[in-house]
């Protein structure tokens, strides 16, 4: 085999890594507030986490809360 019949792979295309996008309003992420966009958006995410608006799904029954009206005391 001479030199002029050996095989050059194509070279492989680099693809550009994209910046997440934020999960509350879609812009670019940047790293201070990863993956979102602003301090905003972030306490957006929390504000419907706690308001129940993410579950995270389980095969268990939910439990009453203490006082809720389950047990009822006499006292």
């Amino acid at each position: 085999m001479s030199e002029d019949d050996r095989i050059v792979p194509f070279p492989e295309r680099r693809k550009k890594a994209r910046a997440p996008r934020c999960p509350i309003c879609g812009k670019p992420g940047i790293a201070a507030h990863e993956p979102f966009c602003s301090a905003r958006c972030q306490q957006v995410d929390l504000g419907r986490w706690l308001n129940g608006s993410y579950r995270v799904e389980t095969d268990e029954a939910p439990e009453e809360p203490p006082g809720s009206g389950g047990e009822r005391s006499d006292g």
